[in-house]
């Protein structure tokens, strides 16, 4: 599936090769059928966007068998926590709220459903299904213009649209965006935070690129793009979360000062940021990360070692199929996810055990898949005496 959302052709700069579905952990008999698609990578200039050339249809990643849960990270739930606080300053009293790509109502059970109306699309009938249970009032369908059609209490009268790491999964950018623009109010606000292109270049966590995430955004990409939709970007916040983010205030054309705005794009024109030349670069650093990677990972095996992977996480699998890494180096993955143990890695096939199996388990050396939540990890895993590593620096 294409990605396309202006006229310009987009070049390709970059091939990961053949990808599976980030998400997609397999039982054995499912091997031979498994799905895979070329992921490449491109640049449109005209948006200062960095995006894929290709993706797997949406309904193929989001679906009844969602294997991911915002609540399983402390961490995550006190961002979610912190990021509601910041949100609740753009409501009144008996506002409308809609969050999308709610997941399991981590961030929208931080809303007083009896001072608000509050409402999460969720396409993942398993998550959202969680997050109906405990009291969340959420539709179980894409966020888009056909399934708000009927919402006539929200249509223009929403006071607050907000996401987490879910505009990013969106192909269709503009059915989206006219989307919020359909429902909120005269003075209302769009917030949404994503992985930022900066510090994805700076850490060369090429990691972050797998089929559910599309676009890698900037702040000169979403000032670009929202403003073709009469939608003005008014802030950006730089987070911490998922090894470095950006939150995004969005509102219609209003005479808000956009000082610190115009200073992170000047930042990011100054650094190349938004230019194919900083593009190939990074094409050059992940070169040079995986020939690292895989000679640590020898080196250790060479020796002896053993190694296991800690985390089954999305961004593992770009890792893994990219650099070709496979159960001959890593004996395992644990993981807390119910629905990924028992089962293999995407593509490389890797076990995925649990935490107890980690535990009985002795090994020399463990790869820190979830490097973004390291300090959390860590802590937690204070009686491992060995080696933690990554392919970005710990």
């Amino acid at each position: 599936m294409k990605c396309k959302i202006t006229n310009k052709p987009m070049q390709p700069f970059m091939s990961f090769g053949k990808m599976p579905i980030a998400n997609g952990f397999i039982e054995k008999k499912n091997f031979s059928g498994e799905f895979f698609f070329n992921m490449e990578v491109g640049f449109n200039d005209e948006l200062s966007l960095f995006q894929l050339n290709d993706h797997p249809k949406p309904e193929k990643m989001f679906n009844q068998n969602y294997p991911f849960f915002t609540g399983s990270s402390e961490y995550m739930k006190t961002h979610f926590k912190k990021y509601a606080d910041f949100a609740k300053k753009y409501i009144k009293t008996n506002s409308k709220v809609i969050e999308i790509g709610s997941n399991d109502g981590t961030f929208l059970k931080n809303f007083d459903v009896k001072s608000h109306k509050i409402l999460g699309f969720e396409p993942s009938k398993n998550v959202a299904g969680v997050s109906i249970k405990n009291g969340i009032p959420t539709l179980n369908c894409f966020f888009n213009k056909e399934n708000v059609a009927n919402l006539k209490e929200y249509l223009g009268q929403t006071d607050l649209i907000c996401a987490s790491n879910v505009i990013c999964h969106v192909p269709d950018l503009n059915n989206l965006i006219e989307t919020v623009s359909l429902l909120l109010s005269s003075d209302g606000t769009f917030i949404f935070e994503e992985p930022y292109l900066g510090s994805m270049f700076e850490k060369v966590s090429y990691d972050q690129i797998y089929d559910e995430h599309i676009f890698m955004f900037s702040a000169s990409s979403v000032s670009k793009i929202f403003k073709r939709f009469d939608l003005k970007l008014i802030d950006a916040i730089p987070q911490d979360t998922h090894g470095g983010s950006m939150r995004y205030i969005i509102k219609r054309n209003t005479n808000n000062s956009d000082q610190n705005i115009k200073k992170i794009i000047s930042f990011e024109e100054k650094g190349k940021i938004n230019s194919l030349e900083s593009c190939l670069n990074f094409k050059k650093n992940c070169e040079i990360s995986k020939e690292k990677i895989l000679k640590k990972i020898r080196s250790l095996k060479n020796n002896g070692k053993t190694i296991c992977g800690y985390a089954a996480t999305s961004k593992s699998t770009t890792v893994l199929n990219y650099c070709n890494i496979n159960s001959n180096y890593i004996d395992f993955i644990c993981d807390t996810t119910k629905e990924k143990i028992g089962k293999f890695s995407p593509g490389m096939h890797i076990p995925i055990k649990d935490m107890e199996y980690f535990h009985r388990n002795t090994t020399d050396c463990i790869y820190l898949f979830a490097w973004n939540h390291k300090n959390e990890i860590l802590n937690k895993e204070k009686e491992f005496k060995g080696e933690w590593f990554s392919h970005v620096e710990l």
